[in-house]
């Protein structure tokens, strides 16, 4: 399966998967929360070890397993012109877009050795379901810093396109002691991520739907 994490995972009744087995049969849908849950509740190791690092470069198969060595640095991206600094610390930016389709974002910080780093900065900015920004407050901005773990979580909204740009998430990641990396989280199949000139393939997360939203992996190596 895309999230080995996910077995055992509760599932949601009367929510199944179209074209599966007879009614009675079917396989649910977890929700978001339960998939969160799962994956805060693994063992980290089992995590790293049955998922790259990083980017999904084709939504099917979403599964690899690669060495846990020698990980490349997670490839920077500008930050754009709605970057405001001393965001507020928090995970839920659902809350902020009632209507939003939601979607959970997840992940691990990283170092180049596969080495989870705990308290770590994750600061998260992005455009609603319009395709606006708000400059004026911090609707949609904010951070946090990942558990002891080196494991980091948002509950957002799907961000909208907009003119000359695909669909996409906005990252500061900082380790303790090191440098701030500035990138994009892009998703898989979006038509538009061949036409946008920042689009970097090595920047797409793994994307699930759930029985409420869509759930979506990314780690991050710094």
């Amino acid at each position: 399966p895309p999230f080995p994490f996910l077995e055992g995972a509760r599932r949601e009744p009367g929510l199944t998967i179209r074209g599966s087995r007879p009614r009675g049969e079917e396989a649910m849908l977890p929700s978001r929360r339960s998939v969160l849950h799962a994956f805060l509740s693994a063992p980290a190791a089992s995590l790293l070890a049955s998922a790259s690092a990083g980017a999904q470069p084709a939504p099917a198969p979403l599964t690899r397993t690669p060495s846990c060595d020698g990980l490349e640095p997670t490839p920077p991206v500008t930050e754009g012109p709605f970057y405001k600094p001393d965001t507020p610390q928090r995970r839920n930016f659902a809350d902020d877009v009632p209507d939003g389709e939601r979607i959970t974002l997840a992940g691990f910080v990283l170092d180049e050795q596969c080495r989870p780093q705990a308290q770590a900065l994750v600061e998260l900015w992005h455009a609603d379901d319009e395709g606006r920004y708000d400059n004026a407050g911090y609707r949609l901005r904010g951070h946090q810093f990942t558990d002891d773990n080196g494991r980091w979580w948002f509950t957002t909204i799907m961000p909208a396109v907009y003119t000359g740009r695909t669909r996409h998430y906005h990252v500061k990641v900082q380790r303790r002691g090191g440098d701030v990396l500035t990138t994009q989280l892009y998703f898989p199949g979006e038509p538009r991520n061949t036409r946008d000139r920042l689009f970097d393939e090595r920047l797409l997360m793994r994307v699930e739907e759930t029985a409420d939203g869509k759930f979506a992996r990314y780690d991050f190596v710094v």
